[in-house]
């Protein structure tokens, strides 16, 4: 039977690989889904002037291949359904989620780190197995101070003893 399409809504087949999207409340702005895109339709760029990190989504350059979703920790970054990527404005193909960078606890440089990829982890430690109190203070601390505080540890080992 010969639809009304474009003015009847077409439905896609269920294991369709539509337009991705990332959910921008349950991103945490780890980036793993932009390491794992191949034509690089995810990028993950760093202000650390403005301590923003933003995931860049250009569906455009999207080839479907959910390797996005496959890896997303959260489940933040879905292929959905949809299959019309038509569009008069090239901007309607761009989805930005913009994420604040967390602070060192020591110096207050911006780390590598989302606020949200720190609570994330913070929330995966398992009580009473590692030393809660030891992770948490690491966390989160720029590379130059966990550095730091290696070699101070380092260098301490075996004087107690």
């Amino acid at each position: 039977m010969t639809k009304m399409y474009p003015f009847e809504p077409a439905e896609a087949p269920p294991e369709y690989r539509g337009i991705p999207r990332i959910d921008p409340v349950l991103c945490i702005g780890c980036g793993a889904c932009a390491n794992a895109c191949p034509p690089n339709a995810i990028l993950r760029i760093d202000d650390p002037e403005s301590g923003m990190r933003r995931i860049v989504l250009d569906v455009g350059r999207c080839i479907r291949c959910a390797r996005c979703e496959e890896v997303c920790p959260t489940g933040a970054a879905r292929l959905t359904a949809e299959f019309e990527a038509a569009t008069d404005d090239r901007r309607d193909h761009v989805e930005v989620v913009e994420l604040k960078l967390a602070r060192c606890r020591n110096c207050g440089r911006y780390t590598h780190y989302t606020e949200r990829q720190v609570a994330k982890v913070l929330s995966l430690i398992p009580r009473g197995i590692l030393d809660f109190d030891r992770v948490r203070e690491k966390l989160p601390l720029c590379s130059e101070c966990k550095l730091k505080l290696t070699v101070l540890n380092a260098t301490k080992f075996g004087e107690g003893e």
